[in-house]
């Protein structure tokens, strides 16, 4: 079988990464596998290994991503199955593809736009992109031959709003062991440590989490923030903190390569963000016993975290100081391993090409 991936994630061409390797697994299960990757500038890169290829779009502006995968598709082996990435942009460029070679197209849904009234407003509000993506995603969902969803409250309003398609609740790969093997150590420098970790944007809201920390403080508990990640709201962050007295007890570490070390000392993950398309944060938190406090978005819910609403964090962080739980467990691990991930996902994609009965 021969499949024709559609995506944008540039770390395929990274020697040694960690979705390279999984692309390649894939491409050994279902026998061939050819992805686009849509990617400004820097001129064509095909990368050629067994039975996967990775080719970038090399486009001279974003604007030229689907013009170009539509021409690249068309110099490609004729697939069995077109699978995209998100239903967005990239699914919308994926039915016209898979319309064009006659076959079905497979979407795979990560982020978490679907909630009561279709679209999670948390997601629509960030601009006019993201309001224009909620009608490209119900265009494409529509006429996808099989879905694949990281939750099952994706799953479940997909079908009350009318979806006919198969849909498969295929959660991200976390390696569950990898995290449960964390030895936990004290924070060297507070009692009780908070930690976030991920982009540095205004989705995130950790401004949340500072104000939580700030009003802890108040009440007299030694506790500091660890916040992990880059991006364009650091200084505003910084700034919040410095205005709520806690500067001396908040660490901005920057982005860092393994977060292993920062889950190692930390008493509380914290998860305040606006939406979330799965929250891989949430699980391996979870996974090393870490209690984590969320908004209820992406997996929180179903995965065990203490799930509160935005303005509820600081006496939600009081409540936890009190009374607990030190200790935490992951819900539910969805797979055994990453060999049984890889299989169900290779076998949902296939089955994308077998007419439904």
């Amino acid at each position: 079988m021969r499949i024709l991936s559609i995506g944008t994630d540039r770390k395929l061409f990274e020697e040694g990464s960690a979705v390279r390797m999984r692309q390649k697994a894939y491409a050994e299960k279902l026998g061939s596998l050819d992805i686009i990757v849509f990617s400004k500038g820097g001129g064509p890169q095909i990368i050629q290994g067994g039975s996967v290829q990775v080719l970038s779009t090399a486009s001279a502006t974003k604007l030229l991503y689907g013009w170009d995968a539509w021409r690249m598709a068309k110099t490609l082996p004729r697939s069995d199955v077109v699978t995209a990435q998100d239903p967005f942009e990239t699914g919308l460029i994926s039915l016209f593809i898979a319309r064009m070679l006659g076959v079905p197209l497979h979407v795979q849904v990560h982020t978490d736009f679907l909630m009561k009234g279709f679209v999670n407003p948390s997601f629509s509000v960030r601009g006019i992109l993201n309001r224009v993506r909620r009608w490209i995603a119900w265009f494409v969902l529509r006429r996808a031959a099989r879905i694949r969803v990281t939750l099952e409250r994706t799953k479940d309003e997909l079908v009350r709003r009318g979806i006919k398609a198969p849909i498969t609740v295929l959660p991200i790969f976390v390696d569950v062991a990898r995290f449960a093997a964390i030895p936990r150590t004290k924070h060297p420098k507070w009692k009780i440590a908070a930690l976030c970790v991920g982009r540095l944007e205004k989705e995130k809201r950790f401004e949340l989490a500072i104000d939580a920390v700030a009003a802890a403080r108040k009440k007299g508990h030694d506790i500091g923030l660890t916040v992990v990640g880059s991006g364009s709201q650091l200084p505003i962050l910084r700034e919040r903190a410095m205005r709520a007295g806690i500067i001396d007890r908040v660490e901005f570490a920057g982005w860092q390569g393994s977060t292993l070390p920062f889950y190692s000392t930390a008493d509380i993950v914290i998860v305040p963000s606006q939406y979330e398309g799965y929250g891989l944060v949430i699980i391996e938190a979870l996974a090393a016993g870490i209690p984590v406090l969320a908004t209820d978005v992406g997996v929180a819910r179903e995965a065990g975290a203490i799930v509160v609403g935005a303005k509820e964090f600081p006496q939600a962080l009081l409540r936890w100081i009190e009374n607990g739980p030190r200790q935490a467990a992951l819900a539910q691990a969805p797979y055994n391993d990453q060999n049984d991930y890889i299989e169900r996902y290779c076998d949902d994609i296939a089955a994308a090409s077998r007419p439904v009965l």
